[in-house]
C-alpha cells in the first residue's frame, strides 16, 4: 500500500468512526483507537503536505484563524417561513393551496422546527465546499473553518447521492452540552451563557476554530437544494441524505390531512420537553417538489410551508416607565420599560406598545403589572395587564404630542396607526437612521461603518445625510474617537466600492417610505432609471405591477422635496449607480410586455427558475395561478391534470419549452 493510498484508507475509516458515534450514537472503536489512528494520519499528512485535503478528518480539530468573515451572495435565496398559531391557520394554508393545486392530492412533511443558527453547506461532486449563514437571506457570512470542526457534518458524499446541492439547517447545541459549559464557566467564576440558541450562533462567528472545535455543536438538516431530479418528494431526499451520512432527524412524520398534522403538533407540543435540544414549533411542508415548485413563493416565504409556533411563554412584570422611540422615517414607537425578567432563555426589560391605539385598547399605564410574551418566542411584546394589582393613583397614559429628540409637534395622519416627527433633516434620530439604512447590508453595503462610528461622524459634524459620505477623507476620520488610520481608510475604501452597488439597491437604500426591497426591484425594472422614476406621474406609478396608491404618492413626495432632489443630484456627481446598468439591460427586452404567463411542469433545456427569468428579462410578469388574465402557459411534463383542465375551460393557449425560447428568440 502505498503512502498515498494509507491516508486516503485512513480517511475513510475515520469518517466512518465518526459517523457510527455523532450520526448513529453507535460507536464501534473506543475513543482511545480513534485518537491514535487521528494522530497517525496527521503524522502521515504533515509528512507527505502534498496530500493535504481540507475535508481531512484532521482538519476537524480546528486551527485556522478567521480574522474576517467573507460576505457570499447564496446560489438560491434562504427564505423565511409563515408563521401560524392555531388549527384555523393551517386550513387556511391548506385551502390557498388547494386552490392552487386543484384537485392534485396532496401530502405533507411535519418536522420540528429547531432552535438554533440557520446553515446552508455547499457541496460539488460529492465534496463540502463551504458554509454560509443564512444572513439576510440574499446573502451571508462564510464560516466554513468553523463548521468544519462539528463532527455530525460529513465532508465528503458518496456517489449514491446527487452531486451537487445545498444542504440546509441548524446549528445546535444539544441541552446536555449546553449545561455543562456552563457547569465549567461558573466554576471558572466567569458569566454562564444565557441560552443554547444564542451561543450556538455565536459560536459560528468565532474567529479561532479550535476553540468552535471544543464546543459540543451539532448540526440537524431539513431541506436539499439541487437541479438534479433524482428524488420527487421532500421526504425522499431527507431519507436518503440520512442515509449518505447528514444527521437528519427521525421525528419527520408523512401525513395526508390537517387534522392529521394537528394530531403531529399535540403530540409533540408535550414531547419537546424531552427532547435532548431546543424545538419551538412544528413546520409543515408540501412533500411533492413538483407541487412546491408549481407553488413557488412570495416575496417573503414559500407558498408551500409554513410553521405553526407552539404556544408563546408568558411572564409578569413591572412597567416601570414608557418611553419613544424616533425612526429614521420619523415613526414613532412607544416602548415599555420594565422590570427585568427572566423570558424564553434571555432577560427582558424592554418591550414595544407598538402605537397609541394599542395602549389604548389594553389600557396600559405605568407602574401596572403587565403580562409579556415572546411574539412568535423572538419579540417581546406585552399581552395584557393585571387590573387587580392596578394602583390606587394610577392614571391613564397620555400619548407624547411632542418628539422626544427634537421636541416638533407630532403629527399623526387619517389612517396611519403610528404618529411621526415631520423634522425630518433637522431630528438626530432621523439622520442617523436614514444613514445607517444606507449603508446597510441589504443597501450599499458599505464595509468598516456601524451604527456608532454614523452616530461619531455626525455628532462631529462631518456627515448629515448620506451623500455626504462620498466627502470624507481619510484625514478627517483618523482623529476621531477609537479610530485609527487603517479603519479610516477601510471605511473610505467601503465608500468607494458602494458606487458599484446596482440601481435596484440604491433605491432601496434611499429609504423612500413604503419602497422596500421587492418594491425597489420592480420600479428600478419598470424605470430604469432614477430620473425617470423621480419625473413619473401617479397614473405611471400606479400602472407598475404591485404598486399602489400609497407607495406612489410617497414616491411623488420624495420627488417633490427640494432636500431629496440635492441629495440625489449629488450622489449622481459621485458616480452611485442612479440608473440600471447596460450589462443588465443586455439580455432585457420589451418582447413579452403585457403578457402573464403561469409555468407549471417539469422542463429540460431550462430550469424553472431560468424560465422565470427569461420571461421577467423580456418585459412579461409570472403567475402562479391560472385566470382569464393569464396569456399562456408554458407547460412541461407532467403539468398538473388540474391546471390543465382550467387552462382549457378558460382558452388559455398552451405552450411548450421550446415554443417559449423561439417566442424570445
Amino acid at each position: 500500500m502505498t503512502i498515498q493510498q494509507k491516508i486516503q484508507s485512513l480517511r475513510v475509516e475515520l469518517n466512518k468512526h465518526n459517523y457510527n458515534y455523532y450520526v448513529l450514537d453507535n460507536a464501534t472503536i473506543s475513543d482511545l483507537e480513534f485518537d491514535q489512528k487521528l494522530k497517525e494520519l496527521q503524522e502521515l499528512e504533515e509528512q507527505h503536505p502534498q496530500f493535504f485535503d481540507a475535508n481531512s478528518p484532521t482538519q476537524r480539530v480546528g486551527g485556522s484563524i478567521t480574522k474576517n468573515f467573507d460576505t457570499v451572495t447564496h446560489k438560491n435565496r434562504m427564505y423565511s417561513l409563515d408563521n401560524s398559531y392555531s388549527k384555523e391557520d393551517l386550513q387556511d394554508w391548506e385551502k390557498r393551496i388547494q386552490k392552487m393545486l386543484g384537485s392534485e392530492d396532496i401530502e405533507y412533511t411535519c418536522e420540528l422546527k429547531f432552535d438554533g443558527a440557520s446553515i446552508n453547506l455547499t457541496y460539488k461532486k460529492g465534496q463540502f465546499v463551504n458554509a454560509v449563514t443564512r444572513g439576510d437571506g440574499f446573502q451571508g457570512d462564510d464560516v466554513s473553518a468553523n463548521i468544519r470542526t462539528i463532527k455530525s457534518i460529513p465532508l465528503l458524499i458518496s456517489d449514491d447521492f446527487v452531486q451537487d446541492f445545498e444542504m440546509r439547517g441548524e446549528i445546535i447545541l444539544p441541552l446536555d452540552g449546553f449545561r455543562k459549559m456552563n457547569e465549567e464557566r461558573i466554576s471558572n467564576d466567569e458569566e454562564p451563557y444565557r441560552n443554547p440558541r444564542n451561543t450556538a450562533s455565536g459560536s459560528l462567528k468565532l474567529q479561532d476554530s479550535t476553540e468552535v472545535a471544543k464546543r459540543p455543536l451539532d448540526c440537524l438538516l431539513y431541506q436539499v437544494v439541487t437541479d438534479e431530479r433524482k428524488y420527487k418528494t421532500h421526504f425522499e431526499s431527507l431519507e436518503n441524505a440520512r442515509k449518505v451520512g447528514f444527521k437528519v432527524p427521525k421525528t419527520i412524520s408523512l401525513v395526508k390531512t390537517i387534522d392529521k398534522v394537528f394530531n403531529f403538533i399535540n403530540k409533540w407540543d408535550t414531547k419537546r420537553h424531552d427532547l435532548p435540544y431546543e424545538t419551538d414549533g412544528v413546520v409543515i411542508k408540501v412533500n411533492n417538489l413538483q407541487q412546491q415548485e408549481e407553488l413557488g413563493y412570495t416575496s417573503k416565504y414559500p407558498r408551500w410551508a409554513i410553521a405553526y409556533k407552539f404556544k408563546a411563554e408568558q411572564v409578569s412584570t413591572i412597567l416601570n416607565e414608557i418611553t419613544y422611540q424616533v425612526g429614521r422615517t420619523g415613526a414613532i414607537t412607544p416602548v415599555a420599560n420594565l422590570d427585568p425578567v427572566q423570558l424564553a432563555g434571555t432577560v427582558v426589560k424592554r418591550a414595544s406598545l407598538h402605537n397609541a391605539d394599542q395602549i389604548a385598547k389594553l389600557d396600559i399605564r405605568e407602574k401596572d403589572t403587565v403580562f409579556v410574551e415572546k411574539g412568535g418566542e423572538i419579540i417581546p411584546k406585552i399581552i395584557a395587564v393585571d387590573f387587580t394589582k392596578r394602583p390606587t393613583n394610577s392614571v391613564p397614559t397620555q400619548y407624547a404630542t411632542h418628539c422626544p429628540e427634537c421636541k416638533t409637534e407630532l403629527i399623526r395622519t387619517e389612517g396611519d396607526a403610528k404618529h411621526y416627527c415631520p423634522n425630518e433633516f433637522g431630528c438626530a434620530p432621523q439622520i442617523t437612521g436614514r444613514i445607517q439604512h444606507f449603508i446597510s447590508r441589504k443597501a450599499m453595503d458599505i464595509d468598516g461603518l456601524g451604527g456608532e462610528t454614523v452616530d461619531l461622524l455626525r455628532k462631529e459634524g462631518l456627515i448629515q445625510n448620506y451623500a455626504d459620505l462620498y466627502d470624507l477623507r481619510v484625514e478627517q476620520i483618523i482623529p476621531l474617537e477609537r479610530m485609527a488610520e487603517k479603519s479610516a481608510e477601510n471605511i473610505v475604501a467601503g465608500i468607494e466600492k458602494s458606487k458599484e452597488i446596482p440601481f435596484e439597491k440604491v433605491l432601496f437604500a434611499l429609504g423612500i417610505r413604503f419602497v422596500g426591497e421587492t418594491v425597489a426591484k420592480k420600479l428600478a425594472k419598470h424605470f430604469k432609471s432614477m430620473e425617470a422614476l423621480m419625473t413619473a406621474t401617479f397614473d405611471e406609478l400606479i400602472a407598475v405591477d404591485e404598486i399602489g396608491d400609497r407607495i406612489a404618492q410617497s414616491i411623488i413626495d420624495f420627488s417633490n422635496d427640494l432636500g431629496n432632489m440635492q441629495l440625489i443630484n449629488r450622489l449622481k456627481t459621485h458616480g452611485v449607480q442612479l440608473k440600471v446598468s447596460a450589462e443588465s439591460l443586455e439580455n432585457q427586452t420589451d418582447t413579452l410586455a403585457g403578457t402573464i404567463f403561469v409555468v407549471s411542469g417539469v422542463f429540460h433545456q431550462m430550469t424553472r427558475n431560468e424560465l422565470k427569468k427569461a420571461i421577467e428579462d423580456n418585459g412579461g410578469k409570472v403567475s402562479s395561478s391560472i385566470s382569464k388574465k393569464t396569456s399562456y402557459i408554458v407547460a412541461g411534463d407532467n403539468m398538473g391534470s388540474s391546471k390543465l383542465a382550467k387552462a382549457e375551460t378558460l382558452g388559455i393557449p398552451i405552450i411548450s419549452e421550446q415554443d417559449f425560447i423561439d417566442m424570445i428568440s
